[in-house]
């Protein structure tokens, strides 16, 4: 059984995540929270209009009332949840390719899951399948249940233009007339909507990977893949590009000489400014263990204190509720500005980076080169049999060895991925063939024991 990892749950559409599957996870989300209403939204790869049936067959016939928000940017589909107080369903895999999909739960007012309530979850769904193997499950017959408890099923497209209009009514009007920017949707959920925000926000934009046809979500473009949109960027002489991953929940941005500005400099950026308009509440950021040497050296130098978390944006979310603090974020791109959003949010993030941008007057280039220098790191992701825990405890001689190499100029993190049977292996150091040998040496010996 798929369990809940740093974001949801999450596997390849057919095999790990089935309809079945998604139907009793949804049906128990809905009595574990207590929920009489459910907004589903879904991204664009092609299983996510089959397993929103199934979702909300199932939900309907447990009594439980159904709003389709269709094809929505998981920000949107939060916002939606927020604004109405209602729980909702995101199906996405986020970054991943389309033969993947996954389920992600908003509790009512678009919250992320408490780790009790995740918990909760899934010992019922233990307990469910139990029931049913031993021939026990009190559902009775469907199609009975369904005729006495239905309740109509209601699409709700509207509230995806509620979400545009909230995020263009957060800008100054025509704030970026007189700008190019270039947007790489990802072939995504965002396809659509961003591109016409900022055009509604006055600028010239330029837009690639927005014609999605179910199988090309995620491909060789977007967040995870942002040389193309360097390209573009050089190419048509943009002010700045944002790349998007498939849901919309992060976004990585290119500057105006289409080199790459990754989350951590969009979060020191925005820690800045809002250190310097007294919206740091606490005069503290949350970032996760990814987070670059660099930031911290940054935040540091601008006496604003660093909070550290697990990779996910669930654990910042966490950390910023805990403390009621307004601003997080990790290297992904996920950026979250808690005062505004429950979620991390790709598009609300484009559009502060773009009217800091227009209203400093300075390229984006230099903003970033000044907000912070980021230490050479190397990411190296292995694909292992099986997902494993405690890998870092696992090969413990193995990551003290290479950090004492390191000494104090860097740093390691090995971890397993908390959606993938990946583990992955994070050097950061001054310099960048020493990060690369040590990340080298760390791969090939966990390559040899779990590859």
């Amino acid at each position: 059984m798929l369990t809940f990892g740093t974001d949801g749950v999450r596997g390849e559409f057919g095999k790990e995540l089935t309809e079945d599957y998604a139907a009793n996870l949804a049906e128990v989300a809905a009595q574990v929270l207590q929920c009489e209403k459910f907004l589903i939204g879904r991204d664009t790869r092609e299983s996510g209009s089959v397993l929103e049936k199934a979702i909300a067959e199932a939900l309907v016939q447990s009594g439980v009332e159904v709003e389709l928000m269709g094809v929505a940017p998981t920000p949107a589909i939060a916002f939606a949840a927020r604004k109405h107080g209602v729980a909702a369903i995101a199906i996405t895999a986020s970054h991943n390719l389309y033969k993947d999909n996954g389920i992600k739960i908003f509790a009512a007012g678009g919250l992320k899951l408490s780790d009790a309530q995740q918990t909760n979850i899934e010992r019922e769904m233990v307990a469910g399948d139990a029931s049913a193997r031993a021939g026990a499950r009190p559902n009775g017959n469907a199609s009975d249940k369904a005729a006495s408890n239905k309740k109509l099923v209601a699409r709700r497209s509207e509230l995806l233009q509620e979400y545009s209009d909230w995020i263009c009514g957060l800008a100054p009007r025509d704030v970026f007339k007189n700008f190019h920017v270039a947007l790489d949707c990802a072939n995504g959920a965002f396809s659509y909507v961003a591109p016409e925000v900022f055009s509604k926000l006055g600028a010239t934009v330029t837009t690639v990977n927005a014609t999605p046809d179910g199988k090309n979500i995620n491909l060789q473009c977007g967040a995870t893949h942002p040389s193309t949109l360097t390209e573009v960027v050089k190419n048509v002489g943009a002010h700045f590009g944002v790349a998007f991953d498939g849901d919309g929940d992060r976004l990585i941005a290119v500057d105006d000489k289409g080199q790459i500005v990754d989350g951590d400099h969009l979060l020191a950026i925005s820690a800045l400014d809002m250190k310097t308009h007294g919206t740091l509440r606490g005069n503290k950021v949350v970032v996760t263990v990814m987070t670059n040497i660099g930031f911290h050296k940054a935040m540091k130098n601008a006496a604003i204190e660093v909070l550290t978390t697990p990779v996910g944006d669930r654990s910042i979310l966490l950390a910023l509720e805990e403390q009621s603090l307004s601003l997080g974020g990790e290297q992904s791109g996920h950026i979250i500005y808690r005062d505004f959003a429950t979620t991390g949010d790709g598009l609300l993030a484009a559009i502060r980076l773009g009217t800091f941008v227009a209203e400093s007057k300075k390229p984006l280039s230099e903003i970033a080169e000044q907000a912070m220098t980021s230490y050479p790191q190397v990411l190296v992701n292995l694909r292992v049999a099986k997902r494993v825990e405690s890998v870092d405890s696992i090969f413990k001689s193995e990551i003290e060895a290479a950090q004492k190499a390191l000494g104090d100029s860097g740093r390691i993190l090995v971890r397993s991925s908390g959606t993938e049977p990946m583990v992955r292996v994070m050097v950061e150091a001054s310099q960048q063939e020493v990060a690369e040998k040590v990340a080298a040496t760390l791969a090939d010996a966990i390559s040899a024991r779990l590859g």
